[in-house]
């Protein structure tokens, strides 16, 4: 990694960052953002990325919603909404969930493990720009419905095929234009972003640990990181594999799924939930982490069962790999086949249980203190056991027969991922934000933001869940006002737009909390682990010494001790711990830390250039593109290999 080297000795590490700043340019302004390869600056642009893309695809939402809230409703025709619900599903999944997860992990990962930076710094600035490019090439499918005679004619705009993308849906016969190339080639980038993540993290936990910090003194955040660092790795090129298929079926006349000439189109179903359920975990993971932080900093305890929350994690990242074919009951596969897939269904939801029991033991006859973390942290407990437990229901295959592609199953999914992710990533947003903010966040309107959407959460999805037992079927732009759907889906809609009024709220909070928000101070939550040991918001070069770890929940230790009596007492009231970093001196050594570089942002800006070329491959203006992108790309990581290593 390109480095700037403090060979001489040097008195602070004030006077480090002033010469840090010197040789690698001002750390402030538009040009210290394209450039950055600081982890935290990373994972706030990875969070407020996120958060724009959480914005589109919950106005996606409210627009179904609303053409769903009334019967045979005309608000958007049928084309209009199958676009719209196959870009809520994309945009929810890969450009919210899994980017607000990736944020969490720069930002937190390398102060919990007592690590100055990531293991490939430039890497990761490569994979935020490829997240952000890729996210950017899906939207811009919703501009490229364009009329007769215009210079794109015939392309039809956003993609309608499910996010799930089904063939034959997906094949030129069914979804003619150029909808889902964009959503084909857009994951396909976002892929290569998630892998560049993936490697950058299992590395960087596995190699970059402080001293003294064995696994089993890892923090539970860190274990769920590399977990889900290996199921994005292993994960990922299944689905790429898939898209390539599609995509030469598409582009090429390929035959992986065109019935009439031997594919099959149960190819794609068996990759795409090969690749789809790991993915599940991949968003559900990082959660369970935050949660297992959360719980025992606001309940005053350390987290009960500790290996067995760690290793229960493992478990379902193993477990998650052989049960795919749930989703695939009705497609034929035989008894015996959906009998197996049944059974290890039923299995994955142990491990998840026993995380549930030792969550609750970690709260019961805690000293609890009911802040707004706290509040998510228990939310997400209550609303992923409600998913948790239907998700079981679908293992049994007579059930799940019936309720296959009905509402039920919509309810269900959601009930995991909102209910699930969303709750948990809130609560590490209100925990970690005094970290790098310095700064409280309002917990009046952090309290009314986790009681509106707790209620207009429930309120969306339970209603799903009877309309869909009435037998309302997923992806139907319509229904007839005698079926009976009608109360319940006017109950989902008024819901829905609570949830939008709860995160405008959270919106409202961070933009007050950073300008005239209380001051945290370091450690305002009497925390735990390393991150807590240094200023609010942290230096630069994250620890001026490199701590030494002697236990799990270090941060605590150094705080308290148990006295004869087996009571918890401070070491010394008020005190902090041995790691604070302000003012500390280190004497003789040097600061390494990586140079800013412009190189990962031109390498990531070849992909969608090359992607559009392909898109647009039959028309003779626009295949340049195709060189053109291939060009830079190759530039970008010749330039990134020969960038010098010193300053």
């Amino acid at each position: 990694m390109a480095s700037i080297a403090i060979e001489r000795p040097i008195p602070t590490l004030g006077q480090a960052l002033r010469q840090m700043r010197e040789a690698g340019g001002s750390y402030q302004g538009i040009w210290s953002w394209l450039t950055t390869v600081d982890h935290k600056r990373i994972g706030v642009m990875y969070g407020a990325t996120a958060m724009f893309f959480f914005v589109v695809g919950g106005i996606e939402a409210l627009i179904i919603r609303l053409q769903l809230a009334r019967p045979e409703s005309t608000l958007v025709d049928a084309d209009q909404f199958n676009r719209l619900f196959t870009m809520h599903g994309t945009t929810m999944v890969f450009l919210v969930i899994m980017p607000l997860s990736a944020a969490f992990f720069n930002l937190v990962i390398p102060l919990m493990i007592g690590a100055r930076d990531v293991a490939f710094p430039r890497l990761n600035a490569f994979s935020y720009w490829m997240f952000l490019f890729g996210g950017m090439l899906m939207m811009a499918s919703f501009f490229t419905g364009n009329p007769a005679g215009s210079f794109l004619e015939g392309h039809l705009g956003a993609p309608d095929g499910g996010w799930f993308g089904y063939a034959p849906l997906t094949l030129n016969q069914f979804s003619p234009g150029t909808g889902i190339d964009y959503w084909a080639f857009g994951l396909l980038i976002l892929g290569i972003a998630s892998m560049a993540g993936g490697f950058n993290f299992a590395v960087t936990i596995i190699n970059m640990r402080a001293p003294g910090m064995t696994f089993f003194r890892m923090p539970v955040f860190v274990w769920m990181t590399l977990v889900t660092s290996f199921l994005i790795i292993f994960a990922m090129p299944i689905i790429t594999v898939a898209l390539f298929q599609i995509l030469f079926d598409r582009l090429f006349g390929a035959n992986f799924f065109n019935v009439g000439a031997g594919g099959t189109p149960l190819l794609w179903q068996h990759m795409f939930w090969l690749f789809g359920h790991p993915e599940v975990y991949i968003l559900i993971l990082p959660a369970m982490g935050i949660i297992s932080e959360v719980l025992p900093t606001f309940s005053k305890k350390p987290l009960f069962g500790y290996p067995f929350v760690v290793f229960s994690g493992i478990a379902i990242a193993f477990m998650s790999w052989g049960v795919w074919a749930h989703h695939m009951y009705t497609t034929g596969l035989g008894s015996v086949a959906n009998s197996a897939f049944g059974i290890s269904t039923l299995l994955i939801g142990v491990p998840t249980g026993i995380k549930v029991f030792n969550w609750l033991a970690t709260l019961w006859g805690g000293s609890i203190s009911f802040k707004t973390p706290l509040l998510f942290a228990v939310g997400f407990i209550a609303m992923f056991t409600i998913g948790g437990l239907t998700g079981v229901m679908h293992s049994i295959v007579p059930t799940d027969y019936q309720q296959q592609d009905t509402y039920f199953v919509v309810a269900h999914f959601h009930q995991v991922l909102v209910g699930g992710s969303l709750f948990g990533l809130f609560a590490g947003v209100y925990y970690w934000f005094p970290k790098f903010s310095g700064k409280f966040m309002s917990e009046k309107l952090g309290q009314l933001h986790f009681w509106t959407m707790f209620a207009g959460f429930n309120l969306t999805f339970q209603p799903m869940m009877i309309v869909g037992l009435m037998g309302m079927i997923r992806r139907t732009s319509t229904y007839e006002a005698d079926l009976g759907y009608g109360l319940w889906n006017m109950m989902s809609t008024v819901g829905a737009f609570l949830i939008a009024f709860s995160v405008f709220v959270f919106l409202v909070n961070v933009v007050v909390s950073m300008r005239s928000g209380k001051q945290a101070g370091d450690d305002p939550w009497d925390g735990r682990t390393l991150e807590w040991s240094m200023s609010s918001p942290p230096p630069v070069y994250n620890f001026a010494t490199i701590p030494e770890v002697k236990s799990l929940d270090p941060v605590w230790h150094d705080k308290y001790v148990e006295n004869e009596a087996g009571e918890t007492v401070p070491v010394v009231a008020g005190a902090a711990n041995g790691h604070k970093e302000e003012g500390h001196e280190e004497e003789g050594h040097s600061v390494h830390l990586p140079s800013p570089s412009i190189i990962p942002l031109i390498a990531s800006i070849g992909p969608p250039i090359l992607a559009a070329g392909f898109i647009y491959w039959d028309n003779p203006w626009m295949l340049p593109l195709i060189p053109v992108g291939a060009v830079i790309l190759l530039v970008g990581v010749f330039a990134w290999a020969l960038e010098p290593t010193t300053e």
